[in-house]
């Protein structure tokens, strides 16, 4: 058996989502696929995927070989193109994951500026508005908003994004600026639920956090359609400063109690912890880590 081809078939398995599929990735027969996962079980003594007639999922010996498979498969694939292409440009396939509204405002825009220069990079964007595994799904790099825990990934800070009170001037003019956080609980609020899934806003007061609990007549899963619910007058908003950052700067909206905010939420470029990463993902990152330092993300006042 050809271990490092049984590798490779079996990492192609999981990316793709089915044996069929692998086949066709790999252009080979379904038989071949069928044989080759199965002559690995065997070798290993072990079971390495869960297959129905519905799904197929990862055993732990699986999910354990799986990510062992990607660095040994990384770690020969960088071996060789040090040997066979040391001075040439990055090329080869990238899946990458980011939140929605941020990859289109700042993500996409730095990777297509990315590939324009390495036309021998393929990046595959994939905008999701959840936790991706990243192992499990076969992804190179994810963008992520979030106070990571302590994991096997490793973290690349490239920003922070501010957590915002906001509403429509008109509101402010009529019913005036709240000057404590307190006078939201009296006040109509839109409810983003992606930034506070209940009806608790979080602030910050001397050092401590201090919770709120406001009430309005809209709520929604979408940032987009909340924040032009804000913009509209229905209330005041709790969002993300970069999903609000075009309409503050229309004056369509207003920041309000900004020394009240929270500690700033990093941004961080995210991939497996490896020994060696490839020459294009070193590339794309370092892009990144530059473009989204030049559009200084989130980083908006409230004048």
């Amino acid at each position: 058996m050809d271990k490092l081809e049984a590798m490779r078939t079996y990492v192609a398995i999981v990316d793709r989502g089915s044996l069929t599929a692998a086949a066709e990735a790999l252009g080979r027969s379904l038989p071949t696929v069928v044989r080759v996962l199965a002559a690995l079980e065997e070798h290993l003594g072990a079971r390495l995927l869960r297959r129905t007639t519905r799904r197929m999922s990862l055993t732990p010996e699986g999910q354990t070989y799986l990510e062992r498979c990607r660095r040994i498969l990384n770690d020969v694939e960088e071996a060789e193109g040090s040997l066979v292409r040391a001075q040439s440009e990055p090329r080869g396939d990238i899946r990458m994951t980011a939140p929605v509204l941020f990859g289109q405002m700042h993500v996409a825009p730095a990777v297509s500026a990315f590939l324009r220069r390495y036309s021998e990079v393929r990046v595959e964007l994939l905008l999701l508005d959840r936790v991706v595994n990243i192992v499990e799904e076969g992804i190179d790099l994810a963008l992520r908003i979030a106070h990571l825990a302590d994991s096997t990934m490793i973290a690349v800070p490239v920003g922070r994004v501010r957590r915002v009170v906001c509403a429509s001037p008109a509101m402010l003019d009529a019913d005036g600026t709240p000057a404590h956080p307190r006078e939201l609980s009296q006040r109509p609020c839109v409810r983003f639920r992606g930034i506070a899934p209940g009806d608790l806003w979080t602030f910050a007061e001397n050092g401590r956090e201090l919770s709120i609990k406001v009430a309005g007549n809209f709520s929604c899963n979408q940032a987009l359609a909340a924040v032009e619910a804000c913009a509209a007058g229905l209330g005041f908003g709790l969002f993300l400063s970069y999903q609000v950052e075009a309409l503050v700067r229309a004056k369509r909206l207003n920041i309000v109690l900004e020394e009240f905010e929270p500690p700033p939420i990093p941004v961080s470029l995210v991939y497996p912890e490896a020994r060696l990463i490839s020459t294009r993902l070193r590339a794309l990152i370092d892009w990144l880590k530059k473009a989204l330092a030049e559009r200084r993300t989130g980083d908006i006042q409230s004048s």
